[in-house]
């Protein structure tokens, strides 16, 4: 205890009441001086808060800053751009920065109305509802020309003494299509800035986006701005298979169609759907790409191509308009399928002589219909074709031998090729909507002996374009099924190029003897068969017509097609025509596909320089 005792005697001595004291003055003291700063911040802030603020958040807003990054363009193969971004400025007003500079605020309002045709009411309104607000878009997608004449007026009104303020021109990129609907389908469009929607715009979407920079601004121990830029970094170009020259040849003759076939029908089109399929057989390259209804790439909501009026707009509901917007977006190439007709019996005349049922020098004859699974089927022509050769079954398109064809082939084989022909199955195409479609097809177990006859001649089972024309290019060029795309190379802002498409080769189909068997076939068909109107002068064009009788059957409503290709030997360019529901009294003739077709290749072939008969 007596050892305590001391030791607490000792600690008294080190820190004596009197110094106890002064300790605890001091302490009072640095309290009070704390009081006292935030005191005097807390007045500071009250009476000069906004000024030192604003210095602040003027800098801020100057010079700290979004950079965008400009997206790829998507280009033709030659070079021209489909798809490119333009420079614009969005015009931001900053209300609180301007209220705060009072005597700028009536020069200001007459500068956006001068220059940017915004009205002084408008401004005023921002300035009243939302006096607080630094970010208010006044305007979008000012062109660079308006901007630098507003900037040099800016410029003369601040050396002058009278500065315009809180306005300031914020960097964008607009989307623009310098050919307006031209290949829509196979384009696309952009929303909500850089996202884009259907087509390659769709499909490329990450590879045309870059990266956003970014500007910073902060203060150095001097106060001094200090500048701090990570750039942008710009989407990658995107170049095409398509051909400007081409396409514009295709689109102008779909225009004309439509307008020649309206009889009459003002507000209607001359054609329920209306496509054209141009393709390299030799690589699976989409030359051209291009339905009817189609739409304005720079106003891709306007839905006068699909022939509704303002009125009828306005009385759709969200679903009903969603819906009329998907049904014009839409890639009929691509997405929709139908009953192909006669444009298949090249694939069953095809999977005959490959498998060795027939070798080429057999003879049919056609009574005009054919019993088949208790159902009397008839020919095209019901007055019968007699006996044909097998050129000549192709050349008169006649479905009884075709339906013979088919028995001897067995429901087995006959769809194992369609496999194989890739009905069904996916094309493998660079852009949305491909989409398998096995459900629409027999398999062995679910064929009949009825359905194995009216599939032979492209009846009871559902395709799309671009299935039928890949499966079609590889019976003329050998046997090669190449898978089919639209991109040829990806190339960065400075026109490096990043990845080329290879022409991927698939499978094989037939041999090339098969190949050469068929198109002699199809160029008869042509020179003297259903094709005559396919003919195009100086050419050697070989094909196969196409009609096909829409469900439900005995309605007289048609599609009738025409898929050909020249020159002969060497296939270079294949065109794929739809006709959907044409507006005249007789649907079912094929020469109207035809015809379209050959007014077509007459044009492209030159263009292409496409090889002459002799």
């Amino acid at each position: 205890m007596a050892r305590k005792r001391r030791k607490g005697n000792s600690l008294q001595k080190m820190f004596p009441k009197r110094m106890q004291k002064k300790l605890v003055m001091l302490f009072m003291c640095i309290i009070l001086a704390f009081i006292l700063l935030i005191g005097r911040i807390t007045f500071i802030n009250a009476s000069h808060g906004e000024k030192y603020s604003k210095v602040v958040l003027d800098q801020q807003q100057y010079d700290s800053r979004t950079i965008p990054f400009k997206r790829g363009d998507i280009m033709e193969r030659g070079g021209m751009k489909l798809a490119t971004s333009e420079r614009v400025y969005n015009v931001i007003l900053d209300a609180r920065v301007l209220l705060a500079k009072k005597d700028s605020i009536e020069i200001t309002k007459q500068a956006l109305r001068d220059y940017f045709e915004i009205e002084v009411t408008e401004v005023e309104r921002i300035l009243n509802e939302n006096p607080r607000g630094r970010y208010n878009i006044m305007l979008k997608g000012v062109s660079y020309n308006q901007a630098e004449e507003f900037k040099e007026y800016e410029a003369s009104c601040k050396k002058e003494g009278t500065p315009i303020a809180g306005i300031w021109l914020e960097e964008d990129y607009v989307r623009r299509y310098p050919y307006g609907s031209l290949a829509s389908d196979a384009i696309g469009f952009v929303v909500d800035g850089n996202l884009g929607n259907a087509g390659i715009e769709s499909f490329y979407n990450t590879v045309l986006n870059g990266t956003d920079g970014r500007e910073y601004g902060y203060f150095s121990e001097d106060a001094t701005v200090e500048r701090t830029v990570k750039e942008p970094v710009n989407g990658n170009h995107v170049v095409t298979t398509l051909d400007l020259e081409v396409h514009s040849i295709v689109e102008r003759h779909l225009d004309a169609f439509n307008e020649r076939y309206k009889n009459g029908v003002v507000t209607g089109p001359g054609v329920k759907n209306l496509a054209v399929l141009v393709m390299d057989p030799r690589t699976g390259g989409i030359v051209a790409m291009s339905s009817r209804p189609n739409f304005d790439l720079n106003n891709p909501r306007d839905l006068s191509n699909v022939h509704f009026d303002d009125a009828a707009v306005e009385a759709m509901n969200d679903e009903e308009y969603l819906q009329a917007l998907n049904g014009m977006w839409k890639n009929f190439i691509v997405v929709d399928t139908y009953e192909a007709g006669s444009t298949i019996k090249p694939f069953t005349m095809a999977t005959a002589l490959e498998t060795g049922v027939l070798q080429g020098d057999e003879y049919y004859y056609c009574g005009g219909s054919l019993h088949v699974g208790g159902y009397d089927i008839h020919c095209a022509n019901k007055r019968a074709h007699g006996t044909l050769s097998l050129s000549g079954v192709m050349e008169q398109s006649c479905n009884v031998a075709t339906m013979q064809i088919a028995a001897q082939i067995g429901i087995e084989r006959f769809t194992r090729y369609q496999s194989i022909f890739g009905f069904g199955d996916f094309t493998g195409i660079d852009l949305p909507g491909d989409y398998e479609t096995s459900a629409l097809m027999y398999n062995a177990e679910t064929m009949t002996t009825t359905d194995l006859a009216t599939n032979s001649f492209g009846q009871g089972f559902n395709v799309n374009m671009l299935q039928l024309a890949s499966g079609f290019a590889s019976l003329i060029n050998g046997g090669n099924y190449y898978e089919p795309h639209i991109v040829e190379r990806i190339e960065n802002a400075d026109g490096h190029v990043l990845s080329s498409t290879q022409s991927v080769l698939i499978k094989k189909t037939i041999s090339p003897a098969v190949s050469d068997k068929l198109k002699e076939y199809m160029y008869e068909t042509v020179e003297r068969g259903t094709g005559t109107h396919a003919q195009v002068e100086g050419y050697a064009v070989g094909g196969k017509t196409g009609t096909a009788e829409k469900l439900p059957r005995g309605e007289g409503r048609y599609l009738s097609s025409f898929i050909g290709y020249a020159p002969q030997d060497n296939p270079e360019v294949m065109i794929y025509v739809i006709i959907d529901e044409p507006n005249i009294e007789n649907q079912s003739a094929s020469a109207l596909a035809c015809e379209l077709a050959s007014d077509i290749m007459a044009e492209i072939f030159p263009s292409m320089q496409i090889t002459r008969s002799e």
